[in-house]
């Protein structure tokens, strides 16, 4: 919008111009010359002695009130004359005088009357259904000095929806914007495409644009989540002098430095400061691979609204039958199978090697952090969190040695324990987490060398393994969900019917569901509001294992399918939300 006269001397101006708009529409340029020329006028609006000669439809297009009015079965839709009791001749004159030029004509005398006339006339909602770029802002200021209630709110939700866009194009608009109307806006959890340092610039520009405006720092400031801020530019605002810092703004900048170098505490320190506005939910695929291609490094992320993948970031090393984990919204990719050979030669042989290493991505920052490596290198295992602590259990190590040990993670000593061991070793398991207790089930022993239809449970770290209600099918390489406090388990290798069962922790019981009609195996789990989504993997087709592109989706009496562009295997998913250049809710 254009603001023809500074939002800061509207106190001192005599009078002033809003401008709603940045040019006249067609229809509204073409009605003011009909109007100026008293053209097809079809109604005569009058107030008192005043006559004002007008067009209905125009009326109808910008008056709730006339549109009402002018309804077919109503006495005024076929009065060629009608008398307005309640507005004034001056009010009427200017509410008309916007209808058709999208220009307001104001002085300090007149503005009761106007204000009066465009509520009676219900053309708030005109106003709000032309807001722009150009004129949001000014239309804030002029809505929050006025009382305009509803168009407030439209405007400060036009605002909040449009940030990111008017910091590059109407930055000075935003400057000028009243303290209630900015206090609105960076109170936001919903801020879309805005990074926090961004706004955190923004905030410190419009509090020296003016001193008087400094009385609000505390106010505005104590809303922006420092944690989302790098460390070399918190230590900058700390240290600059032009906006003064009161104590408890310096506080939640030290808090937020001392998280920073915690590194390896940061998911369980998480709090309002520290999380993203506007998550999302995304799904991320991370690890497996094609076998044109091998193991994929790239991470992808899947929006399950619109069916969209997207590219995230990279993994650090291709891998394969890995486990993964969310804490406090970071990833934790665990183990699993990476690709050895000779560094830059393509022509050598690729060895698939078994790992202990662990990697932890941040969505906010977009970033990698290998953290300590688990006591035994693993592949084919189960991980769970339990109070926040990472559990690694079972698997296949070097050699194809199979594994009976539990180690733990603790995220605050960013150190590894080993915890009670399995009854049995044991790797191809699956595992899940319901009422604060860990359940794994399947999967297959060393000795005898056979699949299992075993499950067993561990609710506390000093606990110990308890043989549960076995299954009613053996499975292998199968998955588990926990949706509305029961446990799901889902199809596994080389499975002869798609069935599915579900677990009771209360009965201890397993009931037998009715099958998925798409078989498939090697495939990724996740489960997002209630509902459980199988994506990629491998199916059996014309007596051949082939990719799969498809994504089924289990939800409590409902199934459906669509479908994913890329063909996958092997590959291992897990929720996380959205961010603007960086995320993981995802």
């Amino acid at each position: 919008m254009q603001m023809h006269c500074p939002c800061a001397s509207l106190l001192g101006a005599l009078g002033w111009l809003l401008d709603c708009g940045p040019a006249e529409v067609g229809s509204q340029r073409g009605g003011r010359t009909l109007r100026s020329e008293g053209f097809l006028c079809d109604i005569l609006l009058k107030v008192k002695e005043n006559e004002f000669p007008a067009h209905k439809s125009l009326l109808a297009c910008s008056s709730d009130y006339f549109r009402a009015m002018f309804k077919s079965y109503t006495q005024e839709s076929k009065a060629s004359v009608i008398q307005l009791q309640v507005v004034s001749p001056t009010g009427l004159q200017h509410v008309l005088d916007f209808i058709y030029t999208s220009l307001l004509p104001l002085s300090f005398e007149s503005l009761e009357e106007t204000l009066e006339a465009a509520s009676y006339l219900q053309v708030t909602d005109y106003l709000v259904n032309n807001l722009s770029l150009e004129n949001c802002c000014f239309s804030a200021n002029v809505a929050r000095r006025f009382y305009l209630p509803a168009a407030l709110a439209a405007t400060e939700k036009y605002i909040v929806n449009n940030l990111w866009k008017l910091l590059d194009l109407d930055l000075a608009g935003l400057l000028e914007l009243n303290f209630k109307t900015l206090l609105a806006v960076v109170e936001s959890p919903d801020l879309p495409m805005v990074k926090e340092t961004r706004l955190l610039d923004f905030l410190l520009l419009w509090l020296k644009q003016d001193k008087s405006r400094l009385i609000h720092g505390s106010s505005l400031l104590e809303h922006i989540r420092y944690g989302l801020i790098p460390v070399e530019d918190l230590r900058k605002i700390y240290t600059q002098s032009e906006v003064p810092l009161t104590a408890s703004i310096k506080c939640l900048i030290i808090k937020a430095i001392n998280y920073h170098t915690s590194v390896f505490r940061q998911p369980i320190l998480q709090d309002k400061s520290t999380t993203l506005r506007n998550q999302k939910t995304r799904i991320i695929l991370l690890g497996g691979g094609t076998v044109s291609e091998g193991l994929i490094t790239e991470v992808l992320a899947f929006d399950v609204y619109n069916h969209k993948w997207k590219a995230l970031t990279q993994v650090c090393d291709g891998v394969q039958n890995h486990s993964v984990c969310v804490v406090g919204n970071f990833l934790y990719v665990l183990g699993g199978e990476v690709e050895g050979g000779t560094p830059g030669d393509p022509n050598s042989d690729k060895i698939l090697s078994v790992t202990n290493k662990v990697h932890r991505y941040d969505p906010r920052f977009n970033t990698w952090t290998q953290i300590t490596g688990m006591l035994e290198k693993r592949c084919q295992f189960s991980c769970c969190v339990l109070s926040n602590n990472i559990f690694a259990i079972g698997g296949r190590g070097e050699n194809g040695c199979l594994h009976s040990s539990v180690e733990v993670y603790n995220i605050s000593r960013d150190r590894w324990t080993k915890a009670r061991e399995l009854p049995c070793k044991i790797h191809g398991h699956a595992s899940a987490t319901c009422k604060n207790t860990i359940y794994i089930s399947g999967g297959k022993y060393a000795e005898p060398a056979s699949t299992s239809k075993d499950l067993y449970s561990l609710s506390s770290l000093e606990g110990q393994w308890m043989k549960q209600a076995p299954m009613s099918i053996a499975r292998f390489g199968h998955q588990m969900a926990t949706i509305r406090e029961a446990i799901f388990t889902f199809l596994g290798l080389y499975e002869p019917f798609s069935e599915i069962e579900r677990y009771d922790p209360d009965l201890n019981q397993w009931t037998r569901l009715r099958p998925l009609i798409y078989d498939r195996f090697c495939y990724g789990l996740v489960v997002v509001e209630e509902t459980a989504l199988l994506i990629g993997g491998k199916k059996w087709q014309d007596s051949r294992e082939v990719p799969t592109q498809d994504v089924v989706v289990h939800a409590v009496n409902k199934r459906s399918v669509y479908t994913n562009n890329i063909l996958l295997n092997g590959t291992n998913i897990t929720r996380d939300p959205e961010f603007y250049t960086n995320v993981v809710n995802i």
